[in-house]
């Protein structure tokens, strides 16, 4: 009987294997064109003559297209396919990084808006293709997402001045490289995208929990957590870069606190959505998230640059434990996967939103205070919001 049953788990991992490696390529793809431009801030803004003002307004541009077009992914996905408007969003990412990548400012500016809408649709659909594929092993595939999501984000933090400076890239080459992985992922999904899938969305206790949704306390609340996290995510990717270098670092370390920033996160994008996954609630990692954030906000507020690769590691895992509770909640508080979807697309689209005006804020904060203070100030009162909104998203109920 038990050599039976690890025959049909072998067979049912084995049947599972492309959509899993499908979902690993397309999340190596949705962090990388994002975390690849704040190391490269200073290049763009010297050789464009955008302010810092305008660099905020380029970060803050995915998000509006994610705000956008996050409550129409799941229609697109109806109409569509899953798997099909997935393949669709990457070939659109792999046109709005080579846009991007020309050397002038109307470009700069359409590609990134293109390359917006395209990881929308990856940031709605992936978590349901977890929810409708992997239900039994939800908090293991979100974690496998988390990490491949962040890993790449990491590198490409890292070796983006590298690849612009040392190898001769340019600013607009070094963000350019990565259409390239957009261009595996799509070929890789290419087969599932034909081959199609089981329907999606049919359900109508989905249909129901669409129409109520916005009425929903809960909802607002997983919104919430989703919008500050994001916020406190981009700011960050923004401006990191920028606030070491004016505590004396060069651009190469600066750059490479970016990748520190995003690789103390990895451990945690794993391990934390499979133990949420396990509890009743999850206040418990809400508590150690704003813990983190707060100690590590401190320790750059007041210290100096002896400990700051501490204050930046733990920084990284407050974050990650704000992504994976963000990711982990639109599982764990819905019912089936068209549920998921359409929760997903009303906490990124209104969370995003509320996200968007993070980088514009504190670039002009910065513009007028000529101080990096009042930002980083400001980024304690993101950190009490993110605690408030997660003690109500953790709650043990679904939308």
């Amino acid at each position: 009987m038990n050599l039976q049953s690890d025959t049909k788990s072998i067979m049912a991992l084995t049947s599972s294997l492309p959509i899993i490696i499908g979902i690993v390529l397309i999340s190596l793809t949705m962090r990388s064109p994002l975390t690849s431009v704040g190391p490269l801030v200073a290049s763009i803004r010297e050789s464009l003559g955008l302010s810092n003002a305008g660099v905020g307004l380029l970060t803050a541009l995915p998000m509006l297209a994610f705000a956008i077009l996050s409550p129409f992914a799941p229609i697109l996905a109806r109409r569509f396919g899953i798997e099909r408007t997935l393949l669709y969003a990457l070939v659109l990412l792999m046109g709005g990084i080579a846009i991007r990548s020309m050397t002038a400012t109307s470009s700069l500016f359409a590609g990134t808006a293109l390359l917006g809408l395209a990881i929308a649709a990856c940031n709605v659909l992936i978590p349901s293709v977890i929810k409708r594929d992997f239900s039994r092993q939800v908090g293991l595939m979100t974690g496998v997402y988390s990490v491949s999501m962040n890993l790449c984000g990491a590198i490409a933090s890292g070796v983006s001045v590298p690849l612009a400076r040392d190898l001769g890239f340019g600013w607009n080459g070094a963000l350019g490289i990565w259409g390239a992985l957009a261009l595996l992922a799509a070929l890789f999904w290419l087969p599932q995208a034909r081959a199609g899938h089981k329907s999606f969305g049919t359900t109508t206790g989905g249909a129901s929990a669409h129409r109520s949704l916005w009425r929903s306390p809960l909802a607002w609340m997983i919104t919430v957590f989703m919008g500050v996290q994001s916020l406190f995510f981009y700011v960050l990717i923004a401006w990191l870069p920028e606030i070491m270098t004016s505590r004396g670092l060069s651009e190469d370390s600066a750059g490479w606190m970016l990748s520190l920033f995003q690789i103390a996160a990895l451990p945690v994008s794993f391990i934390v959505p499979i133990v949420a996954g396990r509890m009743k609630n999850q206040r418990s990692l809400v508590i150690i998230m704003t813990i983190l954030l707060f100690v590590s906000l401190g320790g750059l507020y007041f210290g100096g640059n002896t400990f700051i690769s501490l204050w930046t590691v733990l920084l990284g895992i407050g974050g990650g434990f704000a992504f994976s509770l963000a990711m982990i909640f639109l599982s764990l508080r819905t019912k089936d996967a068209h549920d998921a979807s359409s929760l997903s697309g009303m906490s990124q689209s209104v969370g995003y939103l509320l996200a968007a005006t993070g980088p514009i804020l504190f670039g002009s904060l910065h513009d007028i205070t000529a101080s990096w203070t009042l930002p980083l100030l400001l980024l304690l009162v993101v950190s009490a919001l993110l605690f408030i909104s997660g003690l109500g998203a953790s709650k043990n109920r679904t939308v």
